[in-house]
């Protein structure tokens, strides 16, 4: 199916989907997918229909899409394929028609394949296991979705005695894994890809940005590509942490406090560098040395990247590309102190006849560009 210009493939069908059928493609008036770097990522497609001419009881579409579906969305942009979904139905909408000759509406609504990991409420014990073997073990559970495991290993991460220690998950598998990350500084997310009915499962530190993607450009004349941009700065939003541990050989309390962040500055001039900044405590959890630096580090890090928050809408033709989440981005023709790089925090496709928008929201810790000149 193309929409302008852009042609899109559905798969969809239990575990293993299969192409979409010509009814279903017909149907089809829109798709919109949302990627963030927090919480799990989503799909909603809409499609019009007329009960079938056999009966007036029911609609056909409604069997292809019903929930606990898997759909796989592939966008092929300037001839090459982008997997913007695999995620599961778990909503599914009829508005039925009210007059004569008019169709209805059917909408369903998906999440990422990590929305089967948050099923069942569960208490188990992993004897003998560290923090990344449990991670893998769980991970593998879910292999028929294609979830390839890219698990980092967490300093100082042994596995534990059983005679002094027997790691308890109470909850759901997606439940224990996001404990454990955010224990360690880490992020838990799954993003579909690299190639069609496949999924990486990330567990680790916020990965590296990598290269940037092509520019944003502003007030820049037919080399202008957004619809829409709005900047904000929060200056309450930046937070320094410090903690206390027990030094068990001193039998003292120890204090651990937030250092630079790993993440590269991405702003020539760093809201902690304002006169007045937050200060927080890393809340007393029984946590060792590296979890405690871990943790209060992860209290800064993350307060920087509500900073500086642009939101808009690209014009996906004039883009020429696919803009990603949790990756950087630059940015050109608002001035010094709001040009420059971004984090991409999430990115939402919206895909109509006639019509390819992505609407963004990018981050980063203050003003000023690191940059003489950005990627086009």
């Amino acid at each position: 199916m193309v929409f302008l210009g852009v042609q899109l493939t559905i798969l969809i069908g239990p575990t293993v989907p299969k192409p979409a059928s010509r009814l279903l493609l017909e149907s089809l008036t829109s798709v919109e997918v949302t990627n963030s770097d927090t919480g799990r990522s989503g799909f909603q497609m809409s499609f019009t229909v007329s009960p079938s001419g056999k009966s007036n009881l029911d609609y056909p579409l409604l069997k292809q899409v019903k929930q606990f579906n898997r759909v796989v969305l592939v966008v092929t942009f300037n001839g090459k394929p982008h997997v913007l979904s695999d995620g599961i139905i778990t909503n599914q909408q009829l508005q039925p028609s009210t007059q004569p000759g008019v169709p209805s509406t059917i909408t369903v609504t998906g999440e990422d394949v990590s929305v089967m990991m948050d099923m069942e409420e569960k208490i188990e014990k992993h004897p003998s296991q560290n923090q990344t073997a449990i991670t893998m073990k769980i991970i593998g559970k879910y292999a028929k979705y294609g979830i390839i495991p890219k698990v980092k290993p967490p300093s100082g991460d042994k596995p534990p005695l059983p005679t002094e220690y027997i790691p308890i998950q109470y909850g759901t598998d997606l439940q224990y894994i996001l404990e454990m990350a955010e224990r360690n500084g880490y992020v838990f997310f799954i993003s579909p890809g690299p190639v069609p009915l496949t999924n990486t499962a990330y567990w680790g530190p916020p990965p590296k940005l990598g290269v940037p993607q092509s520019a944003i450009s502003v007030n820049m004349g037919w080399h202008s590509n957004v619809d829409s941009i709005n900047f904000q700065y929060d200056g309450l939003a930046a937070s320094q942490a410090s903690g206390e541990l027990l030094d068990c050989k001193k039998n003292k309390p120890k204090e651990v406090k937030s250092a630079k962040s790993k993440s590269p500055s991405l702003a020539s001039s760093s809201a902690l560098k304002q006169p007045v900044v937050r200060k927080r405590l890393l809340p007393p959890q029984g946590l060792n040395q590296s979890q405690a630096k871990a943790g209060v580090q992860s209290i800064t890090d993350t307060s920087l990247g509500k900073v500086l928050t642009v939101e808009g809408v690209l014009d996906a033709q004039k883009y020429g590309s696919l803009l990603r989440a949790r990756g950087l981005v630059g940015l050109r023709g608002a001035g010094k102190s709001y040009d420059g790089l971004y984090y991409v925090k999430s990115v939402t496709h919206t895909l109509e006849v006639g019509k390819y928008k992505q609407s963004f929201v990018l981050t980063r810790e203050g003003l000023g560009t690191t940059v003489p000149v950005v990627k086009v």
